[in-house]
């Protein structure tokens, strides 16, 4: 019995000490996100997100803001390297450039995930593919994003003649950029539509920009029947534009579904948007990070996504605004 007895109190102190040393695992993990711009609303709704679901893993992080700058954004993640942060996350500024952050934070057999933004030269790295050096991806679908709007599009277009469609890019350099246009051009040609895009022109993500660039693609066409605007900013500052000079153009937006922006397909400013959902991806972000911190088995280059939703004036209940 004494021998029976000791055994079990061995095997008592033996999963006290493994359930204390995993509560101590749990608390140590430090996560990093590096944000592109704060100002953004879905930057600062994908931070809440990683944010929140961190917490719930129990883990700690560190936000930092590049304020739009790829250079700060660089000195960020740099810091949180020299850190020695369990896993760093970003929504990257430049396509290109993030690359080499990938690979410092990889020599440092630190765990990298982008959020929402693929790495690699746009004109060179196949639509879908992860940088080997990644974690994971972790987005939303850009070429169905794109391709969701132009299916949408093409429904509101005329259908007696060739339609004008003008398109509000984001920022050059940016992989989602090429592939939302590219999946629009899909939907386009999926429906059948006979239009003609007489002018593409990639700005900033901030309303005032997309309003700036619509004034201009208006002053020049302004029998323009369609804008597509990339993103729910670009849309919402486009509005104001078509409503500043009367046109009837419509507008659908690729990751929409703010606030604002369905607020303004309720009232017709807007014809529709594909929802995004950015709290989801930063939560899947630091959920794909914590893995990869706890699990050094954990696979690399996931590429990790959520089903799209495309919102009317008939249908907004579907989409749950999330910035």
């Amino acid at each position: 019995m004494k021998s029976t007895d000791t055994k079990v109190g061995i095997a008592s102190i033996a999963i006290a000490i493994s359930f204390f040393a995993s509560a101590a695992t749990a608390k140590d993990i430090t996560l990093g996100i590096v944000a592109a711009n704060m100002q953004y609303p879905f930057n600062a709704a994908a931070v809440k997100g990683f944010q929140e679901e961190a917490k719930t893993l129990g883990a700690k992080t560190v936000v930092l803001d590049g304020k739009g700058s790829v250079e700060k954004q660089g000195n960020a993640i740099d810091d949180l390297i020299s850190q020695k942060v369990d896993g760093i996350g970003s929504i990257l500024l430049d396509s290109v450039v993030a690359k080499t952050w990938v690979d410092r934070a990889a020599e440092a057999n630190i765990p990298f995930v982008s959020v929402g933004v693929q790495v690699g030269d746009p004109d060179k790295v196949p639509l879908k593919q992860v940088y080997p050096k990644l974690t994971a991806l972790v987005t939303r679908d850009d070429v169905e994003s794109g391709e969701l709007a132009g299916e949408m599009a093409a429904k509101l277009l005329p259908k007696d003649r060739t339609a004008k469609i003008g398109i509000v890019e984001g920022t050059a350099g940016v992989a989602a950029v090429k592939q939302r246009t590219q999946g629009f051009k899909q939907g386009l040609a999926k429906m059948g539509a006979k239009y003609e895009i007489v002018a593409a022109q990639p700005t900033d993500w901030t309303a005032e920009k997309g309003e700036a660039v619509c004034q201009n693609i208006l002053t020049a066409h302004p029998d323009i029947d369609l804008f597509f605007g990339q993103y729910d900013d670009l849309g919402l500052g486009c509005s104001r534009a078509v409503r500043a000079v009367g046109s009837h153009a419509k507008i659908v937006t690729a990751d929409g579904g703010s606030r604002l922006g369905i607020a303004a397909i309720k009232t017709g400013d807007m014809a529709g948007a594909v929802c995004s959902e950015p709290e989801t991806i930063g939560r899947l972000s630091a959920k794909a990070l914590y893995t990869a911190a706890t699990n050094k088995d954990t696979p690399k280059a996931q590429l990790i996504t959520y089903k799209q939703v495309v919102v009317t004036k008939d249908n907004l209940s579907q989409c749950k605004p999330q910035f």
